[in-house]
Parts: structure tokens; C-alpha cells; sequence
């Protein structure tokens, strides 16, 4: 009933009646000159967020006309090589509107709108969040969105696809504002799908207000997609290769009109990355050698193809409405070869193992939506509304070789094995969202809304095992085959206000989240639920100093669900000697979260920097045991609780003309007790983080962009993930007459990037180093025609998700 009444407000808000329009009539031309501009580009952009509500394109005499409906608008025209020209224009009714003659004055600095001719700064500052600009990024050239989110400050992605931001890993991902249903057993599995080349920025949210999702402990990360908002035809095309058979290719392509602006992006990728690990674990138990020696090698080789298409269409005077479609499709064949072996106390081989591992997956994710967004007056008063729906279809068939060797190295063909497991998944993901904001006066505003997210999933396992030797005839082992069938639903609604006086700024919000998950085992018709009601408030509160100066307090309090994985109790079998199993009574994670900031800018110099604490209760953590037949078993526990307090500084210094650098430092102390587990389940330490990221431009050459990076210890209840670091370095090149690029990049540049963990208990002590391909040299191309600029969505358009904007005082 609740979701049918979501779904019925959305529709009501899609009616909507046209508006009176009137005629613009003008002229461009060139300051200097005084000859016409063919082809130039007009916009009437919106006062509050900027976006496009009508436009149009000069003839071949510079003379330009358009409909548009009546309201206040800023006039922005531009054109290839001059600066941009805005004025503010009021249409009230008279027509048609003569706007004369509009001279360009010539751009000397940046002769070529989407060429980069002094070094520009990726990082820009907001009150709750930081803007990355990557559309630069010359590191992450021909890469996935995973490897470019290795390349920003605060951010660190280890070699299983963990992704930590201020030393937690409890990060909540957004594709565009809107949370993403793409399955997986980790969060690369999102983030592979998208290649850097499709990103315009990454947002860090490090501690969210009322307004957003209440989920994600340790902040929200928004990428947001690429997508050209100019009038006429325009787009760019871009390609790669990367050292062992790596290739990227991408086109983006825009048409905009008067009423319409359409869009469609096209990218495709074949990479084959390699990946190798090692591990060994000392053991006390009975009957069983007291070390086990583990090597592996392995590639994978995937194949994806990434579709999205859409439009944005002005029906009158501040009402927009929009439609995208997005595809994602995926073909991945894995190989791995595991070398076990077990060793007595003298260090002598007593047995050993060869197993051989081969995958081959193919998954499509499909997404869909609509949105609608009013501007209902001049002064700012705004209605959102948007309707997704997303679908994901996984099937993954793998199959295991394995030979058995005794003490003296001869092959026991009765002890081989051969083994198969299919690992079928699909989820549904539906998202209704209602936003309203009324200023109340010239310095307060409230906000407030609606959300409704509803999700399912269904994943399972068929494993079965036969005898090497004979005819392979595969008997299904019945404890490892089952399938879980998992709901969420989260009912949401908010309230914000703030409001500025004089130098204090201030902010106070509330959420309510009514969540409803039920978790059924398949076969064993268990089923677990958990319904649960939570008040999220927030307050943030700003004291400006003067001029580029400013202190910051807030205070948040968050939510981590557990993930479909963590919850679902099917044993994932890597070989006999270490497996995993989803745990279906874990609980949620709740975390209050402290920031007191100090910003202050100089004329070559921007200082920020923040002390938090974060204080969770029930957390979310990896545990392993050993069970009484040497196999270690992985899971998910509530430990009691973790503490970190921080600091982290980020320092961007203009060192001289051509030449800038970021360097970050965050430094912070850890505790977790997991005594609730089991007796001694507590640890602590204090570890840091290091990131250098600097550009330098060598006029008339090439621009070159390189980062150093480090990671301390993360602690965990059974020991810790050791620190890491790397170097990427990269170069640019614009080529014909600035509307092509070359680049060239070597990412991990000394081979130093790999996942490294230690784990103990009283039964047992490991160590175990994992590292995949990331020493990569890649070269790009990419060429832009008609004009083309890219222009952000999910925060001006707000398309289909939360309002990823800031909330300014």
C-alpha cells in the first residue's frame, strides 16, 4: 500500500500545463572585429541551479531566434576560442524580445573552450562534501571508476576492491545521485563497470546530513556520469590501449534544441589483468600438519559494454522533465592455479594440493527513469520528483580441477577431485523520491521530502563434486546448495532548515527510516526478519572569519545495512581449505559522527582541516575460524563497538605559475572491541594516510600529473591489514588545434600496491598477500567536435536521485 502511494505521487506531479512563451531575437559577434559569429551557442539558464531551459544557435549571419517561456533566466552565450557572455534577462510577457548585438571579446588565455591552458585544481571545497574534477585526470586515462577512485586524495581501494575514505570502510556508493542495485561480492564489482572515461566528478560526502540516505558509516561517494547540455549537434570520441591487452573506446553524443536536449554515450572495454597471492597459516590442531603453504596465479579477462541514452525536455516556463535509460553488460572468464602445500615442524613437505579454478560469467544490469523538477517561482521555490527501476542478472559457472601429491611427490590419482558450482544472482531495485524547497526570506530556506527504496534479491549456489577419474558425474553436495531470497524496503522522509545572520551559519535536519527486510533460505524455508524504525538528526553550524576563512562544526548520526553477501548463509567454496558463508542475523551498524573544521584560503595557498570522531555501536566485521578439519571459515560478526578520532589536512599550494600540488595527511586511532564475539576479539592502533597529488604544465609541450600515496595499518578484532604504497605518473598532450588530447600513464609505477593481512586467534596464525595487475602503462586518445563540453548531472539536474548540491549558507 505504501509503495502504491508513492508511485501515485509521482504521477499526480507529472501532469503539468504548458506556459506562455515568447520570441528572443538577437546578433552575435566579434568585439574586435565586429563580424558575425556563426554557430554560436545560447542558453537561458535557470538563477537556481544553472540548468538550461531554452536556446538556441546563430545562423551563418550571427543572428540567433528562440521561444522561451516567461521568468527570470540568466543569459549565457559562448562560442569556441571567446568568453562566455551572461546577463540577467526578466521575459515578462512582451514579444518578440530584441537583445541586439552580443560582442565576444577573444579568450587570449584558453583559445579552444574544452582545452586546458593553466593548471587547474581537481579539489574545490563545500560545506559538507569535496568536489573532485577528474574530467582531467590523466592518472586514471583508460581505466575503470575503480582505479580512478585510487587516485584522489582520502580515498584508498586495496587489491580485493575495498574502498576505505578516512580509514572506514563502510562507504555508501552512489551512481548520480541514486544508490546502485549492481550485484557482487564486493564493491569493485559496481565500480568495473563504469570506465573513468563516462565520469565528469566524484563527491565525497564525509559526513552527510538529513537530507541524504542515512546508510554509509563512513560517508557517501557520488560519482557522476558525464552528459553535454549545448545546443546543436556535438559530442567526443576517446580510445585506449594498455600494456597486456588492455582496450577502452567510448563515444559521446549530444544534440540540443530548444525545447530538447537528447544525449547518448557508448563505451566499451577488453582488459585481462593478472593477479597473483600467497599465504601461510600455522596451526596447533591434532592430526593435521602444523603449516599450510598456499601460491596462486590467475588472469581474468573481461569484456564490457556500457549504453546509456536519454533526454531532458522543457514543457514551459521552469518545468523540466526527463527520461534516461542505462545499460550495463559483462562477459568475464577468471583462471587460477593454487599450489597447496603441507608442511611439517622441520619444514618438509607431508602432501600437497594443485587446484585448478576457471570462471566464466556474463551479467546485464538494466536501469530506467523518469524525472520531473518545477521551479515554481523566481525566488527559488522548487518541486523534485523521480522514479527508477534498475534490474541485474548475474550467472556465473565455475568449475575446479584438483590433484592430490603425497610426501614424496608422486601423483595419488584416487585422491583428484573435479568440482562445479553454479552461482546464479538477480536483484530488483526501485526508487520513488519526492523534494521540496521553499526560501523562507533572503538568508533561511527549508527543505523537505520524500523516499521510498525498494529492493530485492535472489542469489544461490549449486555445487557439486565427482571423481576425476572416471566419468565425470557430478552428485550435488546438499550442503552447499541452497539460495536466499532477501527484501528491503526503506520508507523515508525528511526535514531540513538553515539559515545565515551576519557570520553564523546554521543547519539542523531530521530523518525517519522505517526499514522492513525479510531473508528467506530457499531450501530450508527459514525465514528471518527484521523491521526496524530509526531518527537520523544532523546540525551543522559555520562561523565565517573573513574573506576565504571559515570554522565548521557538525554532527551526524548514520546507519550500514548489511549487504546481500554478509547476510546470505551460502558457503563459498575458494578450495578445501578456506571457504565463507554470509551471516543472516547480522544486525545493523550505527555511528555517530563528530567534525569540527577550519578553512582558510590564500592567494597560492588553501588549508583545510578537520577533526572528527566516530563512535559505532554493533560493527559490522570480518571474523575467521578454523574448525576442527584445518578449514578456515569466513564470516560476519556484530562486534560491540569501534572508536576512531582524527584529523585530516589537506594542504593545495600554487608552488608557482604552471605548477600546483595537493597534499592530504590524515592521521587517526582506532579501537574495536569484539569481546561479545570471543575473549580477546579487541585491538587497537593508530595509523595514517599520505597522498601527494601534483600538476605541472610545460607550455606548448604537455601537461603532467603524478601522485604518491600511502596507507598505514587498518585494525580488525583478529589483527590487521598492513599498510601500502604506490606512485602513478602521467603525461598529456593537446593535438590538432586543441581538440584532440594524447596522454600517456604508468599507474603503481614501482609495483608496490598489494593486500597484505594478518589474522590470529588461539587456534591459529596467518598471513596472506594478494595483489592483481596494477602496474599499467596505458595511451589514450580522445577528440571532441562540435563545441563539446561536458556538463554535470545529479547535482543541477538532480536526475533521478537525492540532490547531490551543497548545502551553502
Amino acid at each position: 500500500m505504501i509503495k502504491t502511494c508513492f508511485f501515485l505521487c509521482f504521477l499526480l506531479w507529472a501532469g503539468v500545463i504548458l506556459a506562455q512563451e515568447v520570441s528572443l531575437k538577437g546578433r552575435v559577434s566579434d568585439a574586435s572585429e565586429t563580424g558575425p559569429l556563426e554557430f554560436a551557442n545560447i542558453s537561458l539558464l535557470s538563477p537556481v541551479d544553472s540548468v538550461m531551459i531554452s536556446g538556441g544557435m546563430t545562423d551563418l549571419n550571427g543572428q540567433f531566434e528562440f521561444d522561451a517561456p516567461l521568468g527570470r533566466y540568466i543569459l549565457r552565450v559562448g562560442f569556441i576560442g571567446y568568453q562566455n557572455y551572461f546577463e540577467t534577462i526578466t521575459l515578462d510577457g512582451r514579444s518578440p524580445v530584441q537583445l541586439g548585438n552580443i560582442k565576444l571579446q577573444a579568450d587570449t588565455q584558453n583559445l579552444n573552450e574544452v582545452v586546458v591552458e593553466g593548471v587547474q585544481s581537481i579539489f574545490e571545497s563545500d560545506v559538507d562534501k569535496r568536489i573532485y574534477n577528474v574530467e582531467n585526470n590523466i592518472l586514471a586515462t583508460g581505466a575503470t571508476a575503480s582505479e580512478l577512485l585510487a587516485t584522489l586524495p582520502s580515498i584508498q581501494v586495496d587489491d580485493e576492491g575495498g574502498i576505505s575514505m578516512r580509514g572506514s570502510g563502510n562507504i555508501l556508493i552512489y551512481i548520480n545521485g541514486r544508490p546502485s542495485n549492481l550485484s557482487g561480492d564486493d564493491m569493485a564489482s559496481i565500480l568495473t563497470q563504469f570506465p573513468a572515461s563516462s565520469i565528469k566528478e566524484v563527491e565525497l560526502i564525509t559526513n552527510p546530513s538529513s537530507r541524504y540516505d542515512a546508510a554509509g558509516v563512513g560517508g557517501i561517494i557520488n560519482i557522476v556520469l558525464k552528459k553535454n547540455e549545448e545546443t546543436g549537434f556535438n559530442g567526443q570520441v576517446n580510445a585506449s590501449v594498455g600494456t597486456r591487452d588492455k582496450y577502452q573506446a567510448g563515444i559521446n553524443l549530444n544534440y540540443g534544441t530548444e525545447k530538447a536536449n537528447y544525449f547518448f554515450s557508448y563505451n566499451w572495454q577488453d582488459r585481462r589483468r593478472i593477479e597473483t597471492g600467497s599465504g601461510t597459516r600455522v596451526t596447533n590442531l591434532e592430526g593435521f600438519s602444523p603449516t599450510l603453504d598456499q601460491t596462486q596465479d590467475g588472469s581474468e579477462k573481461e569484456k564490457k559494454h556500457l549504453v546509456r541514452t536519454g533526454i531532458d525536455w522543457t514543457l514551459g516556463e521552469g518545468r523540466v522533465f526527463g527520461f534516461y535509460f542505462q545499460g550495463n553488460f559483462e562477459d568475464e572468464k577468471e583462471y587460477e592455479d593454487i599450489d597447496q602445500q603441507n608442511l611439517s615442524a622441520s619444514g618438509s613437505v607431508d602432501s600437497s594440493f594443485v587446484r585448478r579454478n576457471e570462471e566464466v560469467s556474463k551479467s546485464k544490469n538494466l536501469e530506467g527513469g523518469l524525472n520531473y523538477t518545477w521551479d515554481i517561482d523566481s525566488l527559488g521555490q522548487r518541486l523534485y520528483s523521480s522514479l527508477s527501476y534498475a534490474y541485474d542478472d548475474r550467472d556465473r559457472d565455475e568449475l575446479y580441477r584438483q590433484q592430490f601429491y603425497s610426501s614424496s611427490g608422486e601423483l595419488d590419482p584416487s585422491k583428484g577431485l573435479v568440482q562445479t558450482n553454479q552461482r546464479p544472482s538477480t536483484s530488483k531495485l526501485v526508487v520513488a523520491q519526492f523534494d521540496y524547497e521553499k526560501p523562507l526570506g533572503e538568508n533561511s530556506s527549508l527543505e523537505a521530502g520524500l523516499k521510498g527504496t525498494f529492493a530485492d534479491w535472489l542469489s544461490g549456489q549449486t555445487f557439486a563434486t565427482g571423481d576425476v577419474n572416471t566419468d565425470f558425474v557430478p552428485i550435488v553436495v546438499d550442503s552447499l546448495n541452497e539460495s536466499y531470497d532477501y527484501s528491503e524496503d526503506v520508507y523515508a522522509a525528511y526535514l531540513t532548515f538553515k539559515q545565515k545572520k551576519n557570520k553564523f551559519g546554521y543547519q539542523l535536519g531530521l530523518r525517519a527510516e522505517a526499514t522492513q527486510t525479510l531473508g528467506t533460505t530457499v531450501k530450508g524455508q527459514t525465514e528471518i526478519p527484521n523491521n526496524y524504525f530509526n531518527l537520523f538528526p544532523s546540525a551543522y553550524l559555520t562561523y565565517t572569519l573573513g574573506e576565504e576563512s571559515e570554522f565548521s562544526l557538525n554532527y551526524s548520526r548514520r546507519i550500514s545495512r548489511p549487504r546481500i553477501w554478509d547476510l546470505a548463509p551460502i558457503y563459498r567454496v575458494r578450495d578445501q581449505y578456506n571457504v565463507s558463508i554470509g551471516n543472516p542475523y547480522l544486525q545493523p551498524e550505527y555511528t555517530d559522527s563528530y567534525e569540527f573544521g577550519y578553512r582558510k584560503g590564500w592567494t597560492n595557498y588553501l588549508l583545510h582541516a578537520t577533526v572528527y570522531h566516530r563512535y559505532s555501536t554493533d560493527v559490522e566485521t570480518r571474523i575467521t575460524y578454523l574448525n576442527d578439519n584445518n578449514v578456515a571459515v569466513q564470516t560476519r560478526q556484530n562486534a560491540d563497538t569501534r572508536m576512531s578520532d582524527g584529523l585530516e589536512v589537506i594542504n593545495q599550494i600554487q608552488v608557482w605559475q604552471n605548477f600546483d600540488a595537493t597534499l592530504t595527511g590524515n592521521f587517526f586511532y582506532s579501537q574495536v572491541n569484539g569481546e561479545n564475539i570471543e575473549e580477546g576479539f579487541s585491538n587497537e592502533n593508530f595509523s595514517w594516510t599520505i597522498s601527494l597529488l601534483g600538476n605541472l604544465l610545460i607550455p606548448n609541450w604537455f601537461s603532467v600529473q603524478f601522485q604518491g600515496n600511502y596507507r598505514g595499518p587498518i585494525v580488525l578484532p583478529q589483527g590487521e591489514i598492513l599498510p601500502q604504497w604506490s606512485v602513478n605518473l602521467g603525461m598529456r598532450r593537446d593535438v590538432l588545434a586543441g581538440r584532440g588530447s594524447v596522454s600517456l600513464n604508468i599507474s603503481d609505477l614501482f609495483n608496490t600496491r598489494n593486500f597484505r593481512i594478518n589474522t590470529f586467534d588461539s587456534r591459529f596464525v596467518q598471513n596472506r598477500t594478494f595483489q592483481r595487475e596494477t602496474r599499467i602503462g596505458t595511451l589514450s586518445f580522445t577528440y571532441r567536435f562540435g563545441g563539446y563540453k561536458e556538463k554535470t548531472e545529479g547535482r543541477s539536474s538532480r536526475e533521478g536521485g537525492d540532490d547531490m548540491g551543497g548545502d551553502d549558507f
